[in-house]
């Protein structure tokens, strides 16, 4: 999954809340694909989460209190999302055969 020398980032921080990576040239390794199933899960919560979403934003009689859990669950969801595709995206432009 990764190229030569390249480093994948992984789908969750590490103390402090840092980004993790990973090093290897086996797209089918233990952690290439624990990194995949998360990214898979956190892309499915999102899907899920945005219908929740605009159901309760379309309820009238949704609280303040709901309002901030929804907007606290989307804030998350979206950074999760925008980590996997730096990811996926750092992945594409060291993948590119038109980059030197």
């Amino acid at each position: 999954m990764t190229a030569p020398n390249e480093m994948r980032l992984l789908p969750w921080t590490g103390p402090e809340d840092k980004p993790c990576y990973l090093s290897t040239d086996d797209p089918g390794g233990y952690i290439s694909r624990l990194a995949d199933n998360v990214e898979a899960i956190q892309l499915g919560a999102a899907a899920e989460l945005l219908k929740e979403a605009l159901e309760t934003l379309d309820d009238r009689d949704t609280n303040q209190n709901d309002l901030r859990r929804l907007g606290h669950d989307l804030t998350g969801a979206l950074r999760d999302l925008l980590r996997v595709a730096s990811s996926r995206g750092h992945l594409l432009a060291a993948n590119d055969p038109r980059r030197i």
